[in-house]
Order: structure tokens, then C-alpha cells, then sequence
């Protein structure tokens, strides 16, 4: 049977074990790069969440369409420029 207490991690950085983190993340990066880092970071999450959504909205596009009968498949050329297109034999 599992219960709450069960589902506590292991190990929660508390008090002087969270200090002693710090210390290493700034002794390892250096105080002056840490606002770097972690605006790259938030940078780097939020072009990777933009990316997801562009993707699932994309996908649902697609599921859409498939559903309605209206597929679409990304060329947005006429004929004439498909033909240009294809190789001359």
C-alpha cells in the first residue's frame, strides 16, 4: 500500500546543505556568469516551449484536415512552378 510518506524524495537540499550548492555552483561558474547562465537558460525554455506549441498547433492542423478531407501538403506553389520543379529528362 502506498502512502504519502512513501512518496517524499530521498534527499530535499535544506538549510546548510542548500548553502553548500551554492557555494560550489559559484565556485564552479563564478558569481559574475551565474545571471549569464541562468538567463540563457530561461532563454533556451522558453524557445523550446515556443517550439512545442508551434509543433502541437502544427499537428493539430494536420489532424484537422485529415478529418475534414482537406489535406494540405505544405506546397504553396501554382502548376506552372511545380513543373519548373521537377527535372528535365
Amino acid at each position: 500500500m502506498i502512502t504519502d510518506s512513501s512518496l517524499v524524495p530521498l534527499f530535499v537540499p535544506v538549510g546548510p546543505e542548500m548553502l553548500i550548492i551554492l557555494a560550489i555552483i559559484i565556485l564552479l561558474f563564478g558569481a559574475n556568469k551565474i545571471p549569464k547562465l541562468a538567463r540563457a537558460t530561461g532563454q533556451s525554455i522558453s524557445e523550446f516551449q515556443r517550439g512545442r506549441e508551434e509543433s502541437e498547433a502544427k499537428l493539430n492542423d494536420t489532424k484537422s484536415s485529415r478529418e475534414s478531407g482537406t489535406e494540405d501538403f505544405g506546397w504553396e506553389g501554382n502548376s506552372e512552378e511545380l513543373e519548373e520543379a521537377e527535372p528535365k529528362r
